[in-house]
């Protein structure tokens, strides 16, 4: 039998070459936390981010006409807020199908990766 511990990270991809764009994102954006990659990976391209005690890996690939709905998805203590947030700086949101004690919704990176935000609610707060 495997025994899952926890989720250790996400990947998800940019084209090459737009680590900086990725950052004005994810760092200046959403305010993840930028880590080192090992220096076996720095030749690879792309970015690393530790968000809550998950990494989010960004590569880079051709992405030319892919639009996924592969995606991570965060736990957000406000998901109403951060909705908000993201709608004030332009980033288009959308509902997610209802789940049972969750509040959710999506949206896109720059580069047309989808993210989800998340709030857990028990039945009497939704």
């Amino acid at each position: 039998m495997i025994r899952i511990k926890r989720l250790d990270h996400v990947q998800i991809c940019i084209p090459v070459g737009k680590e900086e764009e990725a950052r004005a994102f994810y760092t200046d954006l959403l305010g993840f936390t930028e880590i080192e990659k090992p220096n076996s990976l720095k030749g690879n391209g792309g970015l690393w981010y530790k968000v809550g005690d998950v990494e989010l890996h960004i590569g880079v690939e051709n992405r030319e006409g892919y639009n996924s709905k592969s995606h991570p998805a965060f736990e957000v203590e406000d998901v109403f807020g951060a909705r908000r947030y993201l709608e004030e700086h332009g980033v288009p949101t959308q509902d997610e199908k209802p789940i049972p004690g969750v509040i959710r919704f999506s949206f896109r990176d720059p580069f047309q990766n989808r993210i989800e935000f998340l709030q857990k609610v028990s039945c009497l707060d939704e």
